[in-house]
């Protein structure tokens, strides 16, 4: 038995493609260009900063982008490694960074968190401008601040490590929480209500069920914000004048002045490998999270 034209099932229409993707618009290529050059000018700088931290001196002016070879044929392939090391104090550097940047990161996450549900999930009055006060709380850059945090936290005997913690949780709360309002918003409500209606109370809710479910953006959160601790340099020259509880960024700008000063430029290289690489690894190991939980945090 045969069907109508009318009962006869037609196919479903294909989607049209995105605006710009049937042809190379001069817009795109412009756009693919600068990309490319800029990925390929980061990896030419990193290569060069992996192989000069292996020449000598000599090697690195007069060879800058040959493969090490003088350090290798006398045997001592770690030699720039082995005296940034000892003459930097990255030993106790490395215990001080490792401690303070991961107290700070999950304190920052702790805090950011609960403010991040709060804004998006409990119908708090206000919540819109406070997010908006939030977001402006990271266009404010922390160096026209930095005098009068020195001076106040002088006056409270703070003008140390436990001031330095303080500073970095403080000034990390803002982009933590608009990055995680992003991801709250983006869970489903029907799980929170299953959970209202079974006498849940919303601490409860956000803790055993909200919370889980935000694994992503808060991996991404404390990814973030341990890269840029990490890395941070100058509230770190202002607040800390201990040397036994320099970070690693402290300590390479102390040392930067004793290697310059005997030549000893292979062995700051490798100085600045020793900071750079270990949240370098990081970030290639999860990047394709970091770029996914961006992208959630901006599409909402």
């Amino acid at each position: 038995m045969t069907r109508s034209s009318s009962e006869v099932r037609r196919a479903p229409r294909k989607p049209r493609p995105a605006p710009g993707s049937r042809r190379l618009s001069p817009l795109r290529l412009l756009g693919s260009v600068f990309v490319w050059a800029f990925t390929a000018g980061n990896v030419l700088v990193l290569y060069w900063l992996l192989t000069a931290a292996f020449k000598t001196p000599v090697e690195i002016f007069t060879k800058p982008f040959a493969l090490p070879y003088q350090w290798f044929h006398v045997g001592k392939p770690f030699r720039n490694f082995v005296y940034a090391w000892n003459n930097a104090g990255f030993g106790d550097a490395v215990l001080t960074t490792v401690v303070l940047v991961g107290l700070a990161t999950v304190a920052t996450v702790a805090v950011s968190a609960p403010c991040a549900y709060a804004l998006t999930r409990l119908g708090v009055r206000g919540a819109g401008p406070m997010t908006n006060v939030v977001a402006i709380g990271m266009g404010v850059p922390f160096q026209t601040v930095i005098i009068p945090l020195f001076v106040s936290l002088s006056r409270l005997h703070l003008d140390n490590e436990y001031g330095l913690f303080l500073l970095y949780v403080a000034l990390s709360i803002p982009f933590t929480v608009f990055l995680l309002t992003g991801f709250f918003r983006s869970l489903p409500d029907e799980l929170e209500e299953a959970a209202s209606l079974d006498g849940a109370s919303p601490a409860r809710t956000f803790f055993s069920v909200m919370l889980p479910l935000a694994r992503g953006g808060l991996i991404t959160a404390l990814t973030l914000n341990a890269i840029g601790l990490w890395n941070e340099t100058l509230l770190a020259i202002v607040f800390l004048k201990d040397q036994s509880h320099f970070t690693l960024s402290r300590a390479l700008f102390t040392f930067y002045g004793a290697a310059s000063y005997q030549s000893e430029y292979g062995g700051l290289i490798a100085g600045v490998a020793i900071v750079v690489l270990p949240m370098l690894v990081l970030y290639l190991v999860l990047a394709r999270r970091i770029i996914t939980g961006l992208t959630l945090g901006a599409g909402k």
